[in-house]
């Protein structure tokens, strides 16, 4: 429904950034999830404070509020309702205010929880400020290199351009570059939009173009042992392949942009390329690729991912890195040979992300959605790790 009955009683809503603020300080939430169950099932708001169950909401406008449907419900503490937009939260939530609960909802529901977007500094060992971007809703990561006038924005999200551009003009910088580290399936990148709007350099790798870029902006393409410059910070490329056939690392200094290849608590899955029968030879591809040109880094330069999944735990400064070292030691598909990796990779993948055949159909520039479907498409958990227990946290 897209309307639904005014509550007959006020009901108070909470923001999406307080409630993610209260989840981060750990403050006991309990929240009603009132979408489908399929949806609910697929993705939801957590963290290790957070409890949540699920009634869908036809069920109250089935039969309103009868006692068995709130005897899932804590009598004792606040309860926070949660839909998709934010109208059938609000409704229920205005039936159980109405029977005494202390009860809010989440403003613009699960759509406003996806506009979420975190900046956070990372010291990489360089003059040059280094900005992660953190989508909690996905878990995307993007990022931001700025030095000396200059600025570069890695795997950058279409829905969040203009803060790539705005950041950067805060630290008297314009953008110059906009870099995907590999065609993206879990969201729109922004690296056109950048381009177009703004004037920025799109920058892929050149494997990458392989599959049939088709842009309507220019664009550039970089190989491994290239350099990109930023001001006065030199950025190595370092091809990566396994995730997808361009997959590729960048080295900020002590940081490895490692895009999809290598996660802080799981390794990138190998089939959204290829599908079925291109994965095995994709996760050989990824293994040759960290055992031969990523642990043999040292072990203090740390890894910067696209993405973080539920079970990431973030480093002492806010940010979703890791040292080398301590992956190393702590993941074990890291230290297996080539062919109990391959088996393990290929053993335990999650369902592919939702519309991701779509997404890289946009990434290549083979469709055109205008800025709310392209929203709507990205909407979802990222899945693009290999472990499933990595991605939910069980």
């Amino acid at each position: 429904m897209d309307e639904f009955p005014a509550p007959d009683v006020p009901v108070e809503s909470v923001d999406p950034a307080a409630l993610r603020d209260r989840i981060e300080s750990r403050e006991s939430v309990y929240l009603l999830d009132v979408r489908a169950e399929d949806e609910f099932d697929e993705w939801r708001v957590q963290g290790e404070s957070v409890e949540s169950v699920n009634v869908p909401y036809f069920e109250f406008l089935a039969g309103g509020v009868e006692d068995d449907r709130l005897a899932v419900l804590p009598d004792d503490r606040r309860v926070t309702v949660l839909c998709a937009k934010g109208g059938a939260s609000e409704y229920v939530a205005g039936l159980l205010a109405e029977r005494g609960y202390d009860v809010d909802h989440l403003e613009d529901g699960m759509r406003g929880w996806a506009r979420l977007y975190d900046y956070n500094e990372i010291d990489a060992g360089v003059d040059a400020t280094v900005a992660q971007y953190q989508r909690p809703s996905s878990g995307c990561l993007a990022y931001l290199v700025v030095d000396d006038g200059e600025a570069a924005a890695f795997d950058p999200l279409r829905a969040f351009a203009a803060e790539y551009v705005q950041d950067a003009r805060l630290l008297g910088a314009d953008l110059e570059y906009a870099v995907d580290t590999h065609v993206h399936a879990d969201h729109v990148s922004g690296v056109r939009a950048l381009a177009r709007d703004e004037g920025a350099q799109a920058v892929l790798p050149a494997a990458a173009t392989d599959r049939g870029v088709d842009y309507d902006i220019d664009y550039e393409t970089v190989e491994h042992g290239d350099q990109l410059v930023v001001g006065d910070t030199t950025i190595d490329v370092i091809y990566t392949p396994g995730h997808t056939s361009g997959m590729t690392t960048f080295r900020v200094g002590d940081l490895l942009l490692t895009g999809d290849g290598l996660f802080t608590e799981s390794v990138a899955r190998p089939d959204l390329e290829g599908g079925d029968a291109g994965a095995p030879e994709a996760a050989a591809q990824l293994y040759d690729s960290l055992t031969e040109r990523v642990l043999p880094l040292h072990d203090d330069v740390r890894v910067a991912p696209a993405h973080f999944s539920a079970g990431a735990v973030p480093a002492a400064d806010g940010t979703y890195t890791a040292r080398l070292g301590d992956i190393g030691a702590s993941m074990d598909a890291l230290s297996m040979d080539r062919s109990d990796f391959v088996d393990f990779v290929l053993s335990d993948m999650p369902p592919r992300p939702g519309h991701y055949e779509a997404i890289i159909e946009t990434n290549l520039g083979h469709r055109s959605p205008d800025d709310q479907r392209a929203f709507e498409l990205e909407l979802g958990p990222n899945n693009c790790a290999a472990s499933r227990d990595a991605l939910t946290g069980d």
